[in-house]
């Protein structure tokens, strides 16, 4: 096994790009999408007085009003998407591929066209204030300033200018909300999802666990419980009278042997229930007896350098000691590739290996993984294409 610390450095791309994070369009960019949703807040101040004058009378009559709001709706719909177009390009909004209810085009629109013009007014302002500006600054080239309206004016101004910012930025922060509103989940949605989520994830850790207990059970039946009974035959053996002392030696140095065998293979169930080494001495030395303990070559690279919370360290210790496991028993691999990084508040465990593929993601070992990482809130990626290689990754929130 190799060691190397290795610094983890800010906006990398996480392995495998499975979760790679998206960095925000440059400033001068955004900028020009703030300037640019003013002037489509200008169009859609302009269609409201167009449409309001035309279907106006037409949606008060009952008998005309559904196909009216209608057509309302169809010319609200296309600047929805001019704004769904501003915000992707100039923004790097991402938002999914869904139908968006009449009601909340029209809505948006609207909130839109208020904002935009506020933001408009304030950009207006800005440039007022940036041409007052100069011209002060001229001033001062031309003639000696007195200093007390100097003090004044600057005072003045920093305070203005500060207003105006701190008004530019929270009008953007609105535009990006209505936005989220409009194309994204609602927040009934979002809490709905939430809901199902941590349903699935209380159903996967009791099943986990029930495997779990399953697997103890078969351990100590099939491994430990028969073991003993063999160390139990052979004493018995001993004991009985008519052997030479060299058969009664013999008998006593295979129980002896087999003593040391249930010894070893009840450390093995221990540490598959808890490895006690996470408590000693941390998570870098318990995967270092995970390979240790492994008949294949396993490289490990282990680039943390703060602490971790204990379930996350108990749960990147089972992904990788499962993963190491079930590659040495069935992958056929000559090679295990095992890296421990964290990005940000994100511990990324990545487990590869040079087998035959074809792991199963619903396979009992990987269910229990995914009911482990799943009660963090976390993620687990399987790739396994026929032939191989595998790759187990698995995303754990440390906040």
């Amino acid at each position: 096994m190799t060691t190397r610390h290795l610094p983890t450095a800010p906006g990398t791309a996480l392995p495998g790009g499975e979760s790679e994070a998206t960095s925000p369009p440059a400033l001068p960019l955004r900028a020009a999408g703030v300037l640019l949703g003013c002037l489509t807040a200008l169009l859609g101040l302009l269609y409201f007085l167009v449409a309001g004058t035309l279907l106006g009378p037409v949606l008060l009559w009952p008998y005309t009003r559904r196909r009216a709001s209608a057509l309302l709706t169809a010319g609200a719909r296309r600047l929805t998407a001019l704004e769904r177009r501003r915000r992707s390009v100039f923004f790097g909004d991402r938002f999914p591929a869904r139908p968006v209810p009449d009601q909340r085009v029209l809505r948006y629109v609207a909130a839109r066209t208020y904002t935009g013009l506020v933001t408009g007014v304030v950009v207006a302002l800005l440039g007022f204030g940036a041409v007052l500006a100069g011209l002060l600054v001229a001033s001062l080239v031309r003639r000696a300033p007195d200093l007390g309206d100097l003090a004044t004016q600057v005072l003045l101004g920093g305070v203005l200018l500060f207003l105006d910012v701190q008004g530019l930025v929270s009008l953007t922060a609105l535009d990006a909300k209505l936005a989220r509103e409009c194309f994204g989940p609602s927040e009934s949605e979002l809490m709905r999802r939430r809901i199902d989520e941590l349903a699935t994830s209380r159903a996967a850790v009791l099943q986990a666990v029930d495997a779990e207990r399953r697997r103890i059970e078969r351990d100590l039946h099939d491994g430990v419980q028969q073991r003993l009974v063999a160390l139990a035959m052979l004493l018995g053996r001993a004991r009985r009278g008519g052997r030479t002392p060299e058969q009664v030696r013999g008998l006593v140095e295979q129980a002896h042997e087999e003593a040391r065998d249930v010894l070893t293979e009840l450390r093995e169930v221990a540490w598959r229930v808890y490895p006690a080494a996470l408590d000693n001495v941390g998570l870098q030395e318990a995967l270092a007896g995970v390979s240790e303990r492994c008949g294949i070559p396993v490289r490990t690279d282990f680039a943390l350098t703060g602490p971790l919370p204990a379930a996350v360290e108990t749960a990147a210790y089972f992904v990788v000691s499962e993963a190491v496991t079930n590659a040495a028993k069935h992958s056929a691999a000559t090679e295990i590739e095992v890296s421990v990084r964290r990005y940000g508040p994100v511990l990324v465990v990545r487990v590869e290996d040079d087998g035959v593929g074809g792991a199963k993601p619903e396979g009992g070992g990987l269910t229990g993984l995914h009911g482990r990482v799943g009660a963090l809130d976390g993620r687990l990626h399987v790739h396994s294409p026929s032939g191989g290689p595998t790759t187990i990754t698995a995303e754990l929130p440390c906040a």
